[in-house]
């Protein structure tokens, strides 16, 4: 999450805010069902989703992202960006107004459930937040034969989300991991797995996060459960774990974005954490590590779409391509410090001459190794019928 070679600690959103804050969308998506027949009213059907695509025409975009998101220069240009608007001569407006997924829904969910132009061609969106608007009917179908740089260079492993098999509608900007960060110094010995956190010497020393869509993976995971397929048992008995260690005192409190300060200063000794927050952790603090727990952590993205009634659709597309070129996913990999969708880009980084990019190229929480990968999973999102009660629990347990 840096914008330079040297790393620094990137200000809010960070991604614990920028992929869960789940109330709100909840409730929006709740509120749409229709009566008896599990159809979401909101709900837009294939053919009402295309607009007249006016990019050959009028050489521009709108594209919305998160804050810090992007490689930026010291003049606070985009470079990446604007080579992209060199070599097409494609003018892109390039905003950041996504804070917070439930925000973002709310502000554009009466426009798509309308059918008016959303005034954006291109969104950046959390996996969890991204399976709604498919099954809402609300972003469309890329043309995967005009994403040639896509088909051969995605990560398999990020390739068939629950959400979107095949990514047809998503494609990931960049990716992370839920798993456990720890101090090494203070603890005094490792910690490998997530049941680790509740030994009796961590009693009010660990925190967990305070949103059911990113803590509920990792519970089930350390349980034995198959995120991707995961039954309401399964959920209700990481659930129950939970409260046992909240009516013990095990857990200090449950977190949003702040679980970085708690552990910076040893307010917390471990926590659930973010990949991407691990690598500013570390290279402020060695004794500061990051775990994917041996029984597995979460794998996640944040995946562009294109919303329905987009104006610039191949003009949209184009630049999704764009950024799958390995060179570039190396620069935005470079910026950014997330896991690099593209894995060919780790050589180029490897290549480059520089000291900073030539060690990110070796940093597992950017290019993860094989080893590491065999325990990552992706997890189906919660549904609608599903989050009420979910909820209900999660909010008594965490007092949310």
């Amino acid at each position: 999450m840096s914008r330079s070679s040297t790393p620094t600690r990137r200000p809010s959103p960070s991604p614990a805010l920028r992929r869960r804050s789940v109330l709100g969308g909840a409730a929006l998506l709740g509120a749409g069902t229709l009566t008896g027949c599990g159809i979401p009213s909101a709900y837009v059907a294939e053919d009402r989703r295309s607009a007249p695509d006016r990019s050959e025409r009028d050489m521009r975009l709108n594209f919305s992202n998160w804050t810090q998101y992007i490689d930026t220069d010291d003049q606070g240009k985009r470079p990446t960006l604007d080579a992209f608007s060199e070599k097409t001569g494609i003018a892109v407006t390039y905003t950041e107004d996504i804070n917070d997924n439930d925000e973002f829904f709310g502000k554009i969910s009466p426009v798509l459930t309308q059918g008016a132009d959303p005034g954006r061609d291109l969104m950046v969106i959390s996996d969890w937040m991204a399976g709604r608007y498919v099954s809402l009917g609300w972003v469309q179908a890329m043309d995967r034969a005009d994403l040639p740089n896509v088909t051969a260079n995605l990560d398999p492993q990020l390739a068939n989300p629950v959400f979107d098999p095949g990514r047809r509608r998503s494609v990931p900007w960049q990716s992370g991991i839920t798993g456990i960060a720890y101090n090494r110094k203070a603890l005094g010995r490792e910690l490998k797995s997530t049941a680790d956190l509740w030994a009796p010497d961590l009693k009010g020393r660990i925190t967990l996060f305070a949103g059911l869509d990113e803590a509920l993976g990792l519970l089930m995971l350390s349980q034995g459960a198959d995120i991707a397929r995961f039954g309401d048992d399964d959920a209700h008995r990481a659930m129950d774990l939970v409260q046992k260690m909240v009516d013990t005192g095990h857990v200090r409190r449950f977190t949003g974005n702040d679980y970085t300060s708690d552990l910076a200063s040893g307010a917390a000794v471990a926590c659930q954490a973010y990949s991407g927050d691990a690598v500013q952790l570390t290279a402020g603090n060695p004794d500061i590590a990051f775990v994917v727990p041996e029984e597995g952590g979460e794998l996640w993205a944040e995946s562009l779409m294109i919303p329905n009634r987009a104006a610039h659709k191949r003009n949209a597309e184009l630049l999704v391509d764009y950024y799958y070129q390995p060179e570039v996913a190396a620069e935005l990999a470079a910026a950014v410090q997330y896991i690099c969708p593209v894995p060919a880009a780790r050589e180029v980084l490897a290549n480059s001459g520089d000291k900073d990019k030539a060690e990110l190229a070796e940093n597992p929480l950017v290019f993860p190794t094989e080893e590491m990968r065999a325990r990552l999973h992706g997890m189906r999102d919660v549904t609608s019928a599903e989050r009420p009660e979910l909820h209900k629990v999660w909010g008594r347990i965490t007092g949310v």
